[in-house]
């Protein structure tokens, strides 16, 4: 029979006497839910707490004004109800002059209420909420249940029928999700055509292409990249890693051809051998690191002058790549090794355009035009 005892040496170990004597080990536990707290406050991008909090706070102070009740977990799924039918509306169906029915959505939360919370400054305008507004809300919502270890009320059947139910109506009155234009390839040359040799040109020139053929990065990771994430192989390519993203996406990113031009070129007219990749610029002076939303101003104004059609804006770059990967036959795996998509249903969305648009049976109609055209335009023969 094999002996339980411990490893040899350990009872050198148990004789050391503690530095701590007597340890109180409820503050020790109370020291390490700190530091979880504070490693995961850190390791998650602001923009993501302030979205939660900024939900979070309008769902308490709606519970607060509506119901008397301050926001305390688990909420009942009946408060979640109410949410959901205060925010989306009433729906009716009136019929039209023409004999035909519309769908009309009437706000029914109680006006006081309404006027509460834009005075507190939690509403910006009076009136319904897009559904992608609920729905975000709630997800939110859903996550601080799963932090605290509550089952979420939105996991109810009811809600998943109601939300459902709901969506259907609002793609009915046109507010369905709306993706921003995508920035092909041939959207992305003409935007490339109006950066000229000035500092600026440049920097949006090496800014376009290094979001774009990257693989569609996200506009706070272009803000975000710095030169030590660039190891360079040879003058010509080199590999992009991520320090952080939304994702956790680690993986490496290549940077060849004209891009790696591009961003060779930018670096060398504007300095840079260090810090943030893109920077902000007064004339010919290089400032500080451009912020996402700058990334975004630039794309929405390249596309601008490029004359380009659709609302553009920096998740563009990022649709794009994808919709292209998808016109391109690119593997789905592939694609999503390069954008860092973790789910296959995120980037299957943007990859459907490409497959749609290359689909042969959206050419039936010209085929059909052309096989009349070769036997003759008055052949009415049902086999021709």
């Amino acid at each position: 029979m094999k002996s339980s005892s411990l490893p040899a040496g350990s009872d050198a170990v148990t004789a050391i006497a503690p530095v701590q004597t007597p340890v109180d080990l409820d503050a020790v536990q109370r020291q390490v839910e700190q530091s979880l707290l504070a490693i995961r406050l850190a390791a998650t991008p602001t923009a993501t707490w302030s979205a939660y909090q900024k939900a979070l706070r309008y769902i308490a102070a709606w519970m607060q004004m509506r119901l008397n009740e301050p926001l305390v977990l688990p909420v009942p799924v009946s408060h979640v109800q109410l949410f959901v039918v205060d925010h989306f509306g009433h729906p009716e169906r009136v019929t039209t002059g023409d004999g035909h029915s519309k769908l009309v959505l009437h706000f029914r939360m109680p006006k006081p209420v309404d006027d509460a919370l834009i005075e507190a400054g939690y509403k910006n305008e009076p009136g319904r909420h897009r559904m992608t507004t609920i729905d975000q809300r709630l997800a939110i919502l859903s996550w601080a249940h799963q932090e605290k270890g509550f089952e979420s009320p939105c996991r109810d059947a009811s809600i998943r029928r109601l939300l459902s139910d709901c969506r259907k109506l609002a793609r009915e009155i046109g507010e369905g999700p709306k993706s921003k234009t995508a920035a092909t390839v041939e959207s992305l040359d003409l935007m490339l055509q109006t950066c000229d040799e000035t500092l600026e040109g440049r920097r949006d020139r090496a800014i376009l292409l290094f979001g774009w053929a990257s693989g569609g990065r996200r506009r706070s990771e272009i803000a975000r990249a710095e030169v030590r994430d660039l190891e360079w192989i040879g003058v010509d390519q080199a590999i992009f890693r991520m320090r952080t993203s939304k994702t956790d996406d680690a993986g490496p990113k290549p940077i060849k051809g004209e891009t790696a031009a591009a961003l060779r070129d930018w670096l060398k007219a504007a300095g840079i051998t260090e810090g943030p990749l893109f920077r902000r610029l007064w004339g010919k002076t290089v400032g500080a690191a451009l912020s996402p939303h700058a990334i975004a101003a630039i794309v929405q104004r390249r596309a601008r002058q490029a004359g380009l059609p659709g609302d553009f804006a920096g998740h563009s770059l990022r649709r794009g790549f994808v919709t292209e990967a998808g016109l391109n036959d690119v593997p789905l795996a592939q694609t999503m090794a390069m954008t860092g998509h973790r789910l296959t249903k995120s980037v299957v969305r943007y990859s459907d355009v490409g497959d749609v648009l290359t689909s042969k049976a959206s050419d039936l109609v010209e085929v059909g035009r052309r096989r009349r055209q070769v036997c003759s335009p008055d052949c009415r023969s049902p086999t021709c």
